[in-house]
């Protein structure tokens, strides 16, 4: 069911997809959709893999407890292009439904707040082991990290201009450790 919603928000897009277009699509009762589900933004809820907040991932515990900040930076860079190419495509619907649904508009600005702590977590543990560049503060680190590993910047790299995930994985790894790391 969650495949089939995600289907038909990237065809159709968030606005134009129903409840019940998924339940047909997916020959699931109405009525089970809404007991699993709720609403259709709980739906694509479950499509963005917004289950688990990211900071509760053991990936993401064990990332920030890495000694060694350029592991640090390179399991970063592993993770969100794993995480952008599940999410990617979904981050665009989101934005668009954000743009005429309140809720899905809280959603979107509840993920960025998580997205921003998520970044400022990483800053602060290369702040706080002495590994950022000299002149570069906690504060400089967290904004330079919040705006290389955007979905903007995904979404432009490799949705637009069709760089494959190992070229985006490996840019954003040597980018931030140029930027950040003494």
């Amino acid at each position: 069911m969650v495949e089939t919603a995600r289907s038909l928000f990237l065809e159709r897009g968030y606005s134009s997809t129903t409840i019940e277009a998924i339940s047909e699509r997916s020959d699931t009762p109405q009525a089970t959709v809404y007991r699993l589900f709720a609403s259709k933004l709980g739906i694509l809820k479950s499509v963005l893999d917004e289950a688990v907040p990211m900071l509760e991932r053991p990936q993401v515990r064990a990332l920030l407890s890495d000694q060694d900040p350029k592991q640090r930076v390179t399991g970063f860079a592993g993770m969100l292009r794993d995480l952008m190419a599940r999410t990617a495509p979904m981050h665009r619907v989101l934005v668009e439904a954000a743009r005429s649904d309140r809720e899905a508009a809280s959603l979107l600005s509840e993920i960025a707040r998580q997205r921003r702590e998520g970044q400022r977590r990483i800053a602060r543990s290369l702040a706080r082991q002495g590994a950022l560049r000299p002149g570069i503060r906690e504060r400089d680190a967290a904004d330079i990290i919040h705006a290389l590993a955007s979905p903007e910047v995904y979404g432009l790299l490799v949705s637009d201009r069709g760089w494959k995930g190992d070229r985006y994985e490996a840019w954003l790894r040597d980018t931030l450790a140029e930027q950040l790391l003494s």
